[in-house]
This record gives structure tokens, sequence and C-alpha cells, in this order.
């Protein structure tokens, strides 16, 4: 298989895999839990997104990365982490703004993993990213996975608001 397949392949992989342990496993257990509770595990997560910062250090990838992926990805993923956090705290002491949180916290975090994919193919060539290989192969799907489930639980609980209203 040609090298430049090979992430691409596990990516696909890895979302189908993720997406169906969601489905077949997680949904049913969070179906039935209101909402604030069942983003809580999304949540905690997401708060280890912190590990992109290894894409700043030498030695972990087998070739300094360009600066024009390793930055944005490391300090976007440290963003998002402080961010779940932040929305999981808002979900813990129920505070009113909690679900503005997570929104603000979805929405950035699923545009930062995009950016970083993007950037990762124009300036990440395939074999420098080393010991880091693991974190686009099957850390991301998942990410991206979850951000999507969070963006459906977040969408439930905007119709179950509208049904209350009218």
């Amino acid at each position: 298989m040609a090298i430049d397949l090979i992430l691409p392949v596990s990516i696909t992989f890895g979302l189908v895999a993720w997406s169906l342990i969601i489905y077949w496993y997680i949904h049913p257990i969070l179906k039935d839990h209101p909402v604030e509770k069942a983003l809580e595990p999304f949540l905690l997560l997401h708060s280890f997104r912190y590990i992109g910062l290894m894409f700043l250090i030498p030695g972990v990838t087998t070739e300094i990365l360009d600066d024009r992926f390793s930055q944005p990805a490391a300090y976007g993923d440290l963003i998002a982490a402080v961010l779940a956090f932040a929305a999981l705290a808002a979900i813990r002491f129920n505070a009113s703004w909690a679900l503005v949180s997570v929104w603000i916290f979805n929405i950035w975090g699923a545009a930062d993993l995009l950016n970083a994919v993007v950037r990762g193919i124009l300036f990440a060539p395939d074999g420098h990213l080393g010991a880091a290989y693991w974190i686009p192969a099957t850390i991301v799907p998942l990410l991206l996975v979850t951000h999507v489930y969070i963006f459906i639980l977040l969408a439930r609980r905007v119709q179950m608001n509208r049904r209350l209203i009218f």
C-alpha cells in the first residue's frame, strides 16, 4: 500500500469503528439520560485534548513539524481542552449558561479538528508524525464522532425546548 494512503485508510476505519461503538454501545445507555448528564463523559474525554501539545516536542515526531500545522493543532487542542473543562464545570454547577458553553466548546473543537486535518494533509508529510501517528489515526476519529454526537444531543435539547414552548 502506498504510504500516502495509510493514514486516510486508518482515519476511515477509525471513523466507522468509533461510530459503531457510539451507536451500538454508548447511545443506548445515554439516550434516556438528561442531555446535561449525557454530555459529561464526552466533555471529560475532550479534556484530554492537551495531548495535541506533543506536536511541539522535537523527538516525538520523526521530523520537526511545519509550524503551519503544529502550532494551530497544538494550541487549538489546548483551547478545546480548556473549553471542555469549562463546559463540564458549568454543567456540574448547574450554571445558567452551561449549554451555551457546550455549544461554544463543540463548535470550536470540531472546527479545530477539521482545521488540523486539512493543515496536516497540506503541511505534515506522510511518515513525519512518528510516534504521534496514533493521534490522527485513532484519537481524531473518536473526537470527530463525539463532536457529531454532541451536536445531536444539543439539537435534541433544542427540540425538547421547542416542544415546551409550543
